[in-house]
């Protein structure tokens, strides 16, 4: 019993500091303004989309639909896709959908094959703004699609605020099922989380999928330097080196014009490498908000995970799991609300309570493997 109190109280020591967290981060979501623009485009900002590529034939029609019906002056927007070694037909896929202002690169005439990398999409990056003619870089990725304003959002917001680096909102699309509307839930919360940081300057998060920098600043931070032997990281570690220099520089765009929309993964393995590739890069970062943030996160998790099994093991333990459960849920819950409501995903919200007994268990294996384990990562197995 005595083994029982002590940790009953460990996890109500937890569940407060957690409690505390979330509903910090709901309060910043909450004055996180949405950007209303009031202005049109000044018509002289050039724009040059970065997208890298690897097997991606069959999602290349649907991006390349979405960027040729951008309202922004196709006259000062480039697309520059580099493809990373394609084994499919990626190629002549963009041959058949690219407009004048789209061209393609071949990381094979930079590298060659046995040439091995950590991250190719960094080295892509790199070759891509090398390449590029724009003041701004917007960044994305190709099994992605956009609304026709997501550039012209972007600019006008650029040209508002004058920010070094824009981290802008992604969400996931076509949930036709309980795993991919679990996964959509999942991506939604890091999502809200992201702007609520932003907001309230406790933190520096972005996803790769939609963002924007200027170009003169990646050089002027020595670009992926002392980045480039980690495997991911070319979003939140770039955006961190962005942020030492410039810390008022950094900025979240709220905007649901702006959103970017990608697809969530069919099968749990290829879900798995994904979030092993994600939380492999959390031990890297240099911004220590975030990673004391991550390490509450994943204690309380375990220690959720270890309640259940003491449960399964001796039913005594059942009503407080159940408490802890119905705290967690409610937390939570009021925090992703307003989220949904932004991304326009609340129908989704009642996958959210049976989606607890999936996502407790993966944020513990996923967490540990990113540490300790490897992944698979575009036909790439990555340490």
């Amino acid at each position: 019993m005595d083994f029982m109190y002590v940790f009953l109280a460990f996890v109500l020591i937890l569940g407060l500091i957690y409690a505390q967290l979330m509903l910090k981060y709901s309060y910043g979501w909450k004055k996180l303004p949405t950007f209303v623009p009031l202005n049109t485009v000044s018509g002289f900002t050039k724009v040059t989309v970065i997208i890298p590529a690897r097997n991606e034939a069959a999602n290349l029609p649907a991006l390349l639909d979405a960027l040729r019906q951008q309202t922004y002056d196709p006259a000062l927007l480039e697309v520059i896709l580099i493809d990373d070694f394609s084994t499919d037909d990626t190629a002549v896929v963009f041959e058949q959908y690219a407009t004048p202002n789209m061209r393609r690169l071949q990381l094979s005439n930079y590298l060659n094959a046995e040439q091995r990398l950590n991250s190719y999409k960094k080295k892509s990056i790199e070759i891509a703004i090398a390449e590029a003619t724009g003041h701004l870089i917007v960044a994305t990725d190709a099994d992605c699609v956009m609304g026709p304003k997501w550039i012209e959002t972007m600019v006008l917001f650029y040209e508002l605020h004058r920010p070094k680096f824009i981290a802008a909102p992604v969400s996931f699309y076509k949930e036709h099922n309980f795993f991919k509307a679990m996964q959509s839930l999942d991506f939604m919360t890091m999502q809200g989380i992201t702007g609520s940081a932003s907001q309230l300057r406790n933190g520096t998060l972005c996803n790769g999928a939609n963002l924007a920098y200027e170009r003169s600043v990646f050089y002027e931070v020595d670009g992926f330097k002392g980045i480039d032997n980690i495997a991911s990281g070319d979003d939140m570690l770039l955006m961190y080196k962005i942020f030492k220099a410039y810390p008022e520089g950094v900025m979240y765009m709220k905007s649901q014009d702006a959103i970017v929309r990608t697809l969530p993964v069919d099968t749990f393995q290829a879900f798995m490498h994904q979030r092993i590739r994600w939380s492999s890069k959390a031990d890297k970062y240099e911004d220590k908000r975030i990673t004391n943030v991550l390490i509450w996160v994943y204690i309380w998790n375990v220690t959720l995970l270890a309640l259940g099994i003491m449960a399964i093991v001796r039913p005594m333990w059942w009503p407080w799991l159940l408490i802890a459960l119905l705290f967690k849920i409610t937390i939570e819950l009021y925090f992703l609300i307003p989220v949904s409501r932004f991304f326009r995903k609340t129908e989704l919200l009642v996958w959210f309570v049976p989606g607890q007994l999936f996502h407790i268990p993966y944020i513990v294996v996923a967490g540990w493997l990113g540490k300790f384990g490897s992944y698979q990562w575009k036909g790439r197995k990555v340490n």
